[in-house]
C-alpha cells in the first residue's frame, strides 16, 4: 500500500470524555473516511452532552513530544488543529507547523467555545490564533462567532460570511470554509473561499439537538481528504456530505447536545 495515499492525519486537539467532539470525534471521522489518525492531545476535558465541567491542559513539553514522536516515525500528510486552550499551546502549534510538520497542509479549526457554551480558548489566545495560525492554514474552518472574534466583522448572513471570509484570506489563510450553522434561516450555507473564487455547500437545516462535535468532525473530514490527495473542493464536498448524513443518523445519546453517527460509512460498506 502507498502509505501517503492512505492519508496520515496528525490531530493536535483536546480530548472529549463524552466522545462526541474533540480528539474522539476527529479519530472517528478520519477513520470512517479511510484515512489514518494519530494525535497530540492538548488538554483533557471533563464533559458529556450537557456541557464541560473541567479543562485540564497537558504540559507543553508533553504536547510537543507527542507530535514529534508521530512525525518522526509515522509521518503526516495533513495536520488538523482543534482545541488549543492557551496562547502557549497556539504558539507551540505554529512552531510545529513550521518545523517537523512543515510541508503538510494544516486544517485549522479555531475552536473557542463548546456547544454548551463553555470557553475552550483563553481570551488572549484569540489574537494568537489570528497571528500564528491563520497565516499557516491551508484551510481555516471558523463558525460565525469564531469568524467574528478573529475579524471583528459581524456574521449574520451570507454577506457577512463572505466579508469575514475575505478578511481571513487577507490575513493569510490560503482557503476559508465559513460555516453557516450559527446563521439563522431554514437553509444552512457553508461558503468556501479561496483566491480563485468561492463555492457554496448548502442544504436544509436539520431540526435536531444532536449537533455536538459538528465543527471538529467537519474539519477532520476535510483533513482526511487532503491527506488522501483530494483537491480542496472535493475534500470539502465529501466532508460536508459526510457530516450532514452523520447528523441525520445521530443516535440520540445523552440528555443534551448529542453526538453524531460518525461510523455510518463503515456500516453502509458492510
Amino acid at each position: 500500500m502507498d502509505k501517503s495515499r492512505l492519508g496520515r492525519v496528525l490531530i493536535i486537539a483536546g480530548s472529549d470524555s463524552g466522545g462526541g467532539a474533540g480528539i474522539q470525534a476527529d479519530i472517528k471521522a478520519v477513520t470512517a473516511l479511510g484515512a489514518y489518525a494519530a494525535t497530540a492531545i492538548t488538554a483533557v476535558t471533563v464533559q458529556n452532552t450537557l456541557g464541560v465541567t473541567g479543562v485540564h491542559p497537558i504540559p507543553l513539553a508533553v504536547i510537543e513530544a507527542q507530535a514529534r514522536a508521530v512525525l518522526d516515525d509515522i509521518g503526516a500528510d495533513a495536520i488538523k488543529t482543534g482545541m488549543l486552550a492557551s496562547v502557549e499551546i497556539v504558539e507551540l502549534a505554529a512552531r510545529l507547523l513550521d518545523g517537523p510538520a512543515r510541508g503538510a497542509p494544516a486544517v485549522v479549526d479555531p475552536v473557542m467555545v463548546a456547544k454548551g457554551g463553555a470557553s475552550l480558548l483563553e481570551d488572549l489566545a484569540v489574537a494568537a490564533v489570528a497571528r500564528e495560525l491563520v497565516p499557516r492554514a491551508a484551510l481555516l474552518t471558523p463558525n460565525a462567532p469564531e469568524a467574528e472574534a478573529l475579524t471583528g466583522i459581524a456574521v449574520r448572513d451570507l454577506d457577512g460570511q463572505r466579508r469575514a471570509g475575505e478578511r481571513l484570506l487577507g490575513m493569510g489563510a490560503r482557503a476559508v470554509l465559513m460555516k453557516g450553522g450559527h446563521v439563522e434561516g431554514p437553509t444552512v450555507v457553508d461558503l468556501l473561499l479561496t483566491e480563485a473564487g468561492e463555492t457554496t455547500f448548502e442544504g436544509p437545516r436539520i431540526d435536531t439537538r444532536n449537533t455536538h462535535g459538528t465543527g471538529c468532525t467537519l474539519a477532520s473530514a476535510c483533513a482526511a481528504g487532503l491527506a488522501q490527495g483530494l483537491r480542496l473542493e472535493d475534500a470539502v464536498a465529501r466532508a460536508w456530505g459526510y457530516v450532514a448524513e452523520a447528523i441525520r443518523r445521530a443516535p440520540g445519546l445523552g440528555a443534551g447536545h448529542g453526538p453524531l453517527d460518525h461510523a455510518w460509512p463503515l456500516r453502509d460498506a458492510r
